[in-house]
């Protein structure tokens, strides 16, 4: 899959104003809920901070040999991004001009097999397929394609020259993503309406990064085992004062 850089020209150029860029219909409705999820939890744990720009469905837009090549990630991860002038509204992302090229790309494979052959397409010629044009055009570091209806997931790291390698998990089956700081891994369970496999964030400490509600829970949680605790302490401290007295004591003595 590797390619002579001098076989193609790449340029990162600004797009007209009045560039309609074509839209692509999502697959599933998986597809928007798996991305909104992951980043949720990287937002409550102030972790997407200012020049960071995580987009789900936000045209990359690269020139390829003097041709518009437009990708939309199904989620995608970047640094030091330009700021917008106020009140305009992003609707692409040209890495090298506006911001560092993607620390990590992500792909939602549907369940349909025939539909998904661009995630794995190595095409080299105009339009050129996404393995391509994530490996050798933008070369971004770390590919990750999931499949959630049966929870598969594929970590895909850049080797030198240009090619993607597998990358291998970790003892709990995590692969560490280091242009984000943190551990990438599958979960089950429910979020809203949908039951099935997630993508998670974990941080070095093997702590998994919650999504709001579960923040909440936690949170009500731990004010009902502060409750408790409180309750048991003024038991104790009756018990004591009635001990006390049985002494001949008063306990404010």
């Amino acid at each position: 899959m590797t390619l002579n850089p001098m076989q193609f020209k790449i340029s990162w150029e600004k797009l007209p104003k009045n560039l309609i860029l074509e839209e692509q219909p999502l697959q599933d409705i998986d597809q928007p809920l798996l991305a909104a999820a992951l980043r949720e939890s990287l937002e409550i744990a102030g972790l997407i901070l200012e020049g960071t720009l995580v987009a789900s469905h936000l045209a990359i837009c690269v020139n390829f040999n003097d041709q518009l090549v437009i990708k939309t990630p199904d989620l995608f991860y970047a640094t030091n991004v330009q700021p917008l002038p106020d009140r305009e509204i992003r609707r692409s992302y040209i890495p090298n001009l506006e911001g560092d090229i993607p620390a990590v790309v992500m792909e939602f494979l549907p369940d349909n097999p025939p539909r998904y052959q661009d995630e794995y397409s190595a095409k080299q010629s105009y339009i050129p397929g996404k393995w391509h044009f994530y490996e050798q055009i933008l070369e971004v570091p770390i590919y990750v394609i999931f499949q959630p209806a049966i929870g598969y997931l594929k970590v895909y790291h850049l080797d030198s020259p240009p090619d993607y390698k597998k990358q291998q998990p970790d003892a709990t089956n995590r692969y560490w993503i280091a242009g984000v700081g943190l551990f990438l891994g599958v979960w089950e369970g429910t979020k809203a309406e949908r039951t099935g496999y997630w993508l998670r964030w974990w941080d070095e400490s093997g702590e998994m990064l919650l999504w709001g509600a579960e923040m909440i829970d936690k949170e009500r949680q731990e004010i009902a085992i502060f409750q408790q605790q409180a309750e048991q302490e003024r038991d104790r401290s009756q018990k004591l004062a009635a001990q006390l007295r049985a002494a001949g004591i008063e306990p404010e003595a």
